[in-house]
């Protein structure tokens, strides 16, 4: 356990402030709560030897503990490393090593994407994979977009503009959601970047999350050391578009990872920004467009639990006031439920439907047709529970720039 995490540990004074704001333990018996798996029973854990309790990998690593507790506990990175522990002792299902690879998957599915989307929507297919992969035959499984981002990436160069960022796409947007790519460099570029695409892998998060931790150091180190390349001056940046993605480049594989000293993704850390993050920060040096055209709808806003990770507020709803006519409706629930790949699990399915249910009656009870969020799963899970389509908030902007008709024209 990384010196930062063991350090907070006795900090807890068991005021179950953590506990109340734990959207698992509030709806199953299967996770007694994040004190009690976090900093109580890690007093008991002996290296080893088997954990205190199995339960720990009930967790959903969604972070609003640590987020809420007042003595800095980290609570949730606590638990990471105890379900680590866990899967170290007892394995790690097939299920679990291949739905944690989602690179592997995408590259698989996207040649044969009609096949694929249409085995997603087949229930016997569904059935078979519950019945043998424990993956539950309604989980939200997104749909191959049958390109990807990276290629259409390589075919184009953007225009030099003596402001340069490097572009962290992650895997949802490479396989399933490649035209979130392509709005975001419109608006990068709208606002006078130029943008550049690496070649680049997966974050390693999915890996980190199921307890797969020495995959996890592999995979996220090759990705450090392709961004940190790019890094050839002060100025450069990185940029990405998935919240929980740019919360591992930024805090969680140098603290769940034991990572703190590797020099290439300590410099990613202090140079990786969410898009709209960066916006909301040019935006406040009077340096944002705003040549915004009006959008006369309403929108709901979910804030992700691992945006809200990120400490910096939440920009996304900032920028959206910017845009004429555009109502937004903040929604208050806490959580979506999906935490990446907890909502997919067959044991798991029906608890991440229960923690999601607050934010599907708020949205339902919102009087707006669509729904936008910063995390791609998120989305997946929001459409799935609503029914509603759910966009990264960098839609509204890529339309109130007037980049959709430019781009259709």
């Amino acid at each position: 356990m990384t010196e930062l995490v063991r350090g907070s540990l006795d900090h807890c004074v068991k005021c179950t402030i953590c506990e109340t704001a734990c959207p698992v333990s509030n709806v199953t018996p299967l996770f007694p709560g994040p004190k009690y798996a976090g900093p109580q029973a890690e007093r008991y854990r002996v290296s080893d030897q088997s954990t205190v309790d199995d339960s720990v990998d009930y967790c959903s690593g969604c972070g609003i503990c640590s987020q809420v507790c007042p003595q800095g506990v980290r609570i949730a990175e606590i638990n990471a490393q105890a379900r680590a522990e866990l899967k170290r002792q007892r394995g790690v299902s097939l299920r679990d090593r291949i739905v944690t690879r989602p690179t592997w998957l995408g590259r698989a599915g996207t040649p044969v994407a009609a096949l694929a989307n249409w085995s997603v929507g087949f229930k016997p297919a569904r059935v078979l994979a519950e019945r043998t992969l424990r993956v539950h035959r309604d989980a939200p499984a997104p749909r191959f977009a049958g390109r990807r981002f990276s290629r259409w990436a390589s075919g184009r160069v953007s225009p030099p503009t003596g402001r340069r960022v490097v572009y962290f796409h992650g895997c949802g947007t490479e396989y399933y959601e490649p035209w979130e790519g392509e709005r975001v460099v419109a608006v990068l570029e709208h606002n006078g970047f130029e943008v550049v695409v690496p070649k680049q892998d997966c974050c390693g998060l999915p890996l980190q999350s199921s307890g797969l931790f020495d995959e996890a150091r592999r995979v996220v180190l090759a990705l450090a050391r392709s961004l940190a390349a790019q890094l050839t001056d002060a100025d450069t940046i990185i940029v990405g578009n998935a919240t929980s993605c740019t919360l591992m480049l930024k805090r969680e594989a140098r603290e769940i990872l034991g990572l703190e000293d590797d020099p290439a993704l300590r410099l990613v850390s202090e140079r990786t920004y969410d898009v709209c993050e960066l916006l909301l920060e040019l935006h406040d040096r009077g340096e944002l467009r705003t040549d915004l055209s009006a959008i006369p709808e309403t929108v709901a806003y979910h804030a992700p639990c691992q945006q809200q990770g990120h400490w910096i507020g939440k920009p996304a709803l900032d920028l959206l006031a910017l845009v004429p006519e555009l109502e937004v409706r903040e929604l208050t629930a806490r959580c979506c439920g999906i935490a990446g790949t907890y909502g997919l699990k067959a044991e798991k399915y029906e608890i991440a439907m229960a923690v999601g249910r607050d934010l599907f009656d708020q949205v339902q009870g919102s009087g707006a047709l669509a729904v936008a969020c910063d995390s791609d799963t998120c989305r997946w899970q929001i459409t799935h529970g609503t029914g509603r389509p759910a966009v990264h908030p960098i839609d509204y902007l890529y339309r109130a720039y007037g980049l959709d008709s430019r781009d259709s024209g």
